[in-house]
């Protein structure tokens, strides 16, 4: 079995087959002509434009090269192949997977190697939540205000209660909004980040509505802290992984990072390492790590095919029997079509999937090195149909993708753009392209953080591909090479003027 932890490169070479052709310049032949004409001919001016149009054709060749997106044809022969054209589409570098069925147990990758796994944390927050509910210390009808104390929110500028029970569902009024109710910082606990998110306006009245939000699963973390007396650290690792047998999953990042498979980030189609901090407060909603054999134990957890305690059974029992219908949310699940029960991860560095079904006890979990959270999805939910069905969907390509090819684009074009006002005479042509790259900035500028809920330098600097901030520093630098080249040549045709 092969190792799936490799380059995602394509090593494709393009070849550009360039005819020059003669044009006519209106020039007549003899030597008196060309010099009554003004054509001019001279050795610096050939080389000058052959310099320029050789740079623009070595930029070229090189994004061609190294820019080719593949298309993943359904239907795969196997699943390594499978895996092998996601990490060609994406650029990750490593994938580990593993498969449940009723054969047993068969990984893909590095089963040891740990990843972060992003919000597939949630059904570990959850789980602790229920056993404490269960062991009768609280209720899901509980105020988070009662659990809390300081803790308020508000709905249409008036006070209103959460509940324990509505964290679980995601149907607090709380939304996945950044701007809106900003994550801990660095040096934050976990009851400090509470202080600071108390008292926010939020977007529906509890119980009416489902929003997806980090919030939610943060507070049930210090809701845990508050009732237990312990961190939430302490009481994750003493209540539920080590129960659970879960000897490989870690409370924030492993003190052994030897064995932690560094995170990366995408820029123009390629894959560089990108580590970043793990805060203290964010972790219940995001932050464990984990390998594909501990995630495939996680699994038959909830297949109910492994010896675990009776209480812990009682628990997920629980779960599955609140998830009802297509589309419910509980205790850090969703129920999808078919009863397929699982969730997704995505951090900035990472991203992640799971999903099982009791029915054939059949179960795929995807770990990868790259925050690209829709094709990791399609990757996981493809592998599930084939072991299922025997055929799969299309990988679907993943939004920061489409925005590394866009901005990969965008910035070859910007470069070129700079190139021709450095060289063009026409000052009306400079002023169309400074203009238009100047729209361009403004547009991506205003409409991307409406658009993420987050603020641009986040989205520049955190989340988005290396070549969406190289794009936009590209463009403004084609405003500025516009303006610098106008008032050059005008500065020049003055002097022209007055000498």
């Amino acid at each position: 079995m092969r190792k799936i932890c490799k380059t995602g490169e394509i090593n494709t070479t393009g070849e550009v087959n360039s005819k020059s052709t003669q044009r006519n310049t209106g020039c007549a032949n003899n030597e008196s002509a060309k010099r009554n004409k003004g054509c001019v001919n001279s050795k610096s001016q050939k080389g000058k434009t052959s310099n320029l149009r050789l740079f623009l054709l070595i930029i070229t060749i090189i994004f061609l090269t190294n820019n080719i997106v593949f298309v993943h044809a359904a239907n795969p022969a196997s699943i390594n192949d499978y895996i092998w054209d996601f990490q060609k589409e994406t650029k990750c570098e490593c994938v580990s997977a593993v498969t449940v069925t009723g054969k047993g147990i068969e990984y893909y990758g590095d089963e040891n190697a740990l990843y972060q796994i992003g919000s597939m944390t949630k059904a570990f927050t959850g789980l602790a939540v229920l056993k404490i509910i269960n062991e009768g210390f609280i209720d899901e009808d509980d105020s988070v205000s009662e659990l809390l104390p300081g803790f308020s929110a508000f709905y249409d500028s008036k006070p209103v209660e959460i509940t324990v029970g509505q964290l679980l569902s995601q149907t607090s009024g709380y939304t996945n909004k950044e701007k809106d109710y900003p994550a801990a910082s660095e040096d934050m606990s976990l009851a400090e980040w509470v202080g600071s998110i108390t008292g926010k306006e939020l977007s529906s009245k509890p119980g009416e509505k489902y929003a997806y939000s980090n919030v939610n699963y943060n507070l049930l973390g210090a809701i845990i802290e508050r009732v237990s007396g312990k961190s939430y650290e302490e009481y994750m690792y003493e209540e539920i992984l080590i129960p659970l047998g879960l000897n490989d999953t870690y409370v924030g990042k492993p003190d052994d990072e030897g064995r932690i498979v560094s995170g990366k980030r995408a820029g123009y189609r390629r894959a560089f390492k990108y580590d970043i901090q793990v805060f203290e407060g964010r972790i219940p909603a995001g932050y464990f790590y984990s390998n594909t054999s501990d995630m495939a134990r996680w699994m038959l957890i909830w297949l109910g095919e492994a010896d675990i305690p009776e209480e812990y059974t009682i628990l997920i029992n629980t779960v599955k029997k609140r998830l009802k219908g297509t589309g419910d949310y509980y205790s850090g699940w969703e129920l999808f079509e078919g009863g397929v029960i699982g969730h997704s991860g995505g951090t900035s560095n990472y991203s992640s999937r799971m999903v099982f079904s009791d029915d054939g006890k059949t179960g795929v979990c995807v770990l990868t090195d790259m925050n690209v959270a829709a094709s990791t999805d399609g990757l996981c939910n493809g592998i599930f149909r084939l072991i299922t069905e025997g055929n799969a969907d299309r990988i679907p390509t993943d939004v920061w993708t489409v925005f590394d090819i866009v901005f990969s684009i965008l910035s070859l074009i910007g470069i070129i753009m700079i190139v021709v006002e450095i060289n063009l005479k026409k000052r009306s042509i400079i002023l169309v392209l400074g203009a238009a790259a100047l729209i361009l900035l403004l547009t991506v500028c205003i409409v991307m953080p409406a658009v993420f809920g987050a603020g641009l330098g986040e989205i520049m600097f955190i989340w988005a591909p290396y070549s969406f901030s190289g794009g936009i520093i590209i463009l403004a630098f084609v405003v500025i090479a516009a303006v610098i080249s106008i008032f050059i040549k005008r500065k020049n045709e003055n002097r022209k003027k007055t000498g």
